[in-house]
């Protein structure tokens, strides 16, 4: 069908011109979007087409602003090479080692850490330092919106409470006629106030270390117990030497108010895992109940020893005795379904002896208590720093291309005696997971090839470095344990999970460094 005729003698009007000023419009728009799609399509094929740029350039050829100012004298008119990049918490470095043009390989020694981070501000670290003492982490994701008026409140109420302390400790003081002069209850009085400020300050650093209850919590409660003993010894001390009656009370103090904190932040976690169903706070109650009548029960028979005046160093002794071994077979009783780093590695080390998965009460009652979370790492380490995992930038490049297609890197270092599983940035809960039993395969074959040589106490202490085959023969453990890893983890897990076991990477405490590729 043909266009209808245009009739170019009759007179537009005004309804007639606005159609057509808006199909120019329409027209015009058009027009334009097909001109920004050309010129798109054009510029993505030029950015195509033209050489890459080299992500990292030599050093020498960049005016870099790395840490606090230029970079070292020592790197100007280098050719470093870039190496790994690293984050903590926003933070990044770059690890470089210099080539050596000889060897083809890279001269001993090299490898450097270059800061891309500037240093943070003077007020922005002291509000980072005081928000890690005073707010949980993840805040305030980790909390429901009422944390924060609960919190601002309890805060107001301890301090005016704290304000009435200092009075009322001062009365009471005076009231039992210790001093008959007008100085001498104020003194005491401050000296009071000082002990029980100092054990404050004790608990409120302590509680920093929060996390840790979650995942160690038999070995912080076993520990808080210990402190609490040591605290009474040195209360006790006291009265042989009266004239230091302020510092010993204060350490002292100090020891029982961290010994509270461990009681009351791991009590909730230990009832939960008693309690079926939705009956913690019944189970808590029933449990405090208990507590309570024993502590009066022993109160009253301390008060009837009293009367007898028996030997004060036998008598503490004999009671301190009961009280460690009452506390160590309290949290070895306790049956916890989450596997920390202590009861992951008996888990493991069973699986690869026998193939089975211990159960429940077999990880538990295997745990080793005594292994306090403040000490020295243990023989695996998840999440390090680079720097701590690799000494030398050959072993890194040698054993990256095995974890490839992983989201970990596992290593041995052989001068600290250590397996380090180090986290890439994109890996998830399960990559976590499967780094740690990686690590924990590794470190078995590392001990198996070792059980012909007999171990003293010494090299248990330093965790193997003396015993475990040097760092030439690495690539073929990896290689090994790569094998077995790919094989076992998946029939592990299943079989931790016919167990009961609750597999999540919180607690294994992995540390928030990451590689960034």
């Amino acid at each position: 069908m043909s266009p209808p005729p245009i009739n170019l003698g009759r007179k537009n009007s005004p309804a007639n011109h606005q159609t057509l000023t808006a199909t120019a419009t329409a027209t015009t728009a058009a027009q334009d979007a097909r001109l920004i799609v050309r010129e798109t399509l054009r510029i993505s094929a030029t950015l195509a087409s033209s050489p890459a740029e080299p992500l990292v350039p030599p050093l020498e050829s960049r005016n870099l602003q790395l840490g606090h100012g230029r970079l070292d004298d020592d790197f100007v008119g280098s050719s470093f090479r870039l190496i790994c990049c690293e984050e903590i918490d926003g933070r990044r470095w770059n690890y470089v080692a210099e080539p050596d043009s000889v060897t083809g390989t890279f001269k001993k020694g090299s490898l450097r850490a270059l800061g891309l981070h500037s240093p943070q501000p003077p007020l922005q670290g002291l509000k980072s330092f005081v928000t890690s003492y005073v707010v949980p982490e993840g805040f305030p994701d980790s909390v429901i919106p009422s944390y924060v008026p609960y919190m601002t409140w309890r805060a107001l109420k301890h301090f005016f409470g704290g304000a009435m302390g200092v009075f009322t400790t001062q009365t009471l003081l005076s009231s039992v006629g210790i001093a008959r002069n007008t100085a001498a209850p104020g003194a005491v009085a401050i000296n009071w106030i000082l002990k029980d400020g100092a054990g404050r300050v004790g608990k409120m650093l302590f509680a920093r270390q929060g996390k840790k209850f979650d995942y160690d919590l038999k070995q912080l409660r076993f520990a808080g117990d210990l402190l609490m003993e040591l605290g009474a010894g040195v209360e006790l001390a006291t009265a042989a030497v009266p004239h230091l009656f302020l510092p010993l009370a204060c350490a002292a103090n100090v020891a029982k108010n961290v010994a509270a904190v461990t009681s009351t932040s791991t009590r909730t976690p230990i009832y939960k895992a008693f309690a079926r169903g939705e009956n913690i706070g019944d189970v808590t109650a029933k449990g405090e109940c208990v507590g309570n009548i024993a502590d009066l029960l022993g109160t009253g028979m301390s008060i009837l020893i009293s009367k007898n005046n028996p030997s004060l160093v036998t008598t503490f002794a004999l009671l301190s005795c009961g009280y460690v071994l009452s506390s160590y077979k309290e949290v070895k009783s306790v049956v916890l379904h989450t596997l920390n780093q202590a009861r992951f590695s008996v888990a493991v080390d069973a699986f690869l002896k026998t193939g089975r998965v211990p159960s429940l009460q077999e990880g538990n009652v295997n745990e080793n208590v005594f292994n306090f979370p403040w000490v020295k790492d243990g023989p695996v380490v998840l999440g390090p720093r680079f720097k701590d995992a690799f000494q030398e930038p050959s072993v890194y490049l040698a054993l990256e291309p095995f974890f490839e297609k992983e989201r970990y890197v596992v290593t041995y270092n052989p001068s600290k005696g250590k397996v380090y599983a180090l986290l890439k940035d994109q890996a998830k809960s399960d990559d976590i997971l499967k780094a740690a039993f990686h690590a924990q395969v590794l470190l078995h074959f590392l001990r198996l090839s070792c059980d012909s040589q007999p171990l003293s106490q010494q090299q248990m202490k330093v965790g193997y470095s003396n015993v475990v085959p040097p760092a030439k023969d690495l690539e073929a453990y990896i290689v090994e344990s790569c094998k077995m890893v790919s094989h076992s983890y998946r029939i592990f897990k299943s079989k931790a999970a016919e167990q009961g076991w609750m597999m999540s990477e919180a607690h294994l405490n992995p540390g928030r460094t990451r590689l960034i590729k």
